[in-house]
């Protein structure tokens, strides 16, 4: 981790234990070594830097190109390993960022709904996904986030204290069979299986 890195990871951690009550559901699920995708539901802002706080290493975050614009965030989410998109992540420039980033062997988040939730309930998985696994075959920790949008759901200026968890599943390591069929569903299915995988994680 850059400074800067730890910095912030650090104080995410504070903040999560502090304000949220921040509980991480099978933290021995977590892949901390070699290339990972940890994929989560996407409830609020605080989705990114709660979920990459349960990584004991740096990982890389895709986020709106809007967020960099201003000369705080600016100068600072870069030295957070953030890299900005169009669209809510539908940018396939981002997305090629993400693969060059696995196959050097680091971790990413992302996020298969691409947007955030408006309702709280979970959205239809988005294709992206499944394209950065068909080009690196990594593997994928599923990752589902609770609390969140009640702490700061979508039209909200500013978020409420509350109980948030974070809940880690098993890892779903892809091989090529995975990627037969091949056809113009194939990353659709991928990142569908991986948001099935998402939706089966509860609090029990």
């Amino acid at each position: 981790m850059n400074p800067y890195y730890w910095f912030c990871y650090n104080l995410v951690r504070l903040v999560g234990r502090i304000f949220f009550r921040l509980r991480v559901v099978h933290r021995e699920r977590m892949i901390n070594h070699g290339p990972v995708i940890l994929a989560s539901n996407h409830q609020s802002y605080l989705d990114p830097p709660l979920v990459g706080s349960v990584c004991d290493r740096a990982i890389f975050f895709l986020a709106k190109k809007t967020l960099l614009k201003g000369p705080v965030f600016g100068w600072l989410l870069p030295k957070l390993n953030v890299i900005p998109v169009d669209q809510e992540g539908k940018d396939r420039i981002a997305l090629k960022a993400l693969i060059r980033i696995l196959k050097a062997g680091e971790g990413t988040l992302v996020f298969p709904e691409g947007g955030r939730t408006t309702d709280g309930n979970l959205q239809p998985a988005l294709p992206g996904v499944g394209l950065v696994i068909a080009k690196t075959l990594a593997p994928v920790v599923p990752v589902r986030i609770f609390g969140a949008y009640e702490a700061w759901p979508i039209g909200q200026d500013w978020f409420r204290f509350g109980r948030i968890t974070v809940v880690i599943g098993t890892p779903i390591h892809f091989t090529e069979a995975d990627l037969e069929p091949r056809g113009k569903d194939l990353y659709l299915r991928l990142s569908q299986r991986v948001m099935d995988a998402i939706a089966a994680l509860s609090l029990d």
